[in-house]
């Protein structure tokens, strides 16, 4: 007999806290970058977004459905990103390992986005 997996609460809330941190910093990301925080939280939607605020073109989203491209693609956008916001490019590698300490960093850091 089938026997459902007992869920962790402890791990719910740890997961729910760092969502709950990741929206609030792409929010604040989003509005110093003149676009609304609001996207943040529409799924497709909040990636066109990200292509806008790095200056790449939207048909690129179609590049993100491609497997091992995205991977390639998602590394070339956040490091526009993050030099976007005025960061050396090695700061990639801290956004890509320690995203859920870096986003929130560089949300209310004095980093400003960079048109």
């Amino acid at each position: 007999m089938y026997e459902s997996p007992t869920v962790n609460p402890f791990l719910v809330v740890l997961w729910l806290a760092v969502a709950v941190i990741l929206i609030v910093a792409n929010w604040k990301l989003f509005t110093k970058a003149g676009k609304p925080g609001w996207a943040i939280l529409i799924p497709i939607y909040n990636v066109i977004v990200y292509l806008q605020i790095v200056d790449k073109p939207v048909w690129w989203i179609v590049l993100f459905f491609i497997p091992i491209v995205n991977v390639v693609i998602a590394i070339i956008v956040l490091l526009a990103f993050v030099q976007k916001f005025g960061q050396p490019a090695w700061h990639v590698i801290l956004a890509l390992f320690l995203g859920v300490i870096y986003f929130p960093y560089l949300a209310f850091s004095s980093a400003e986005y960079k048109a």
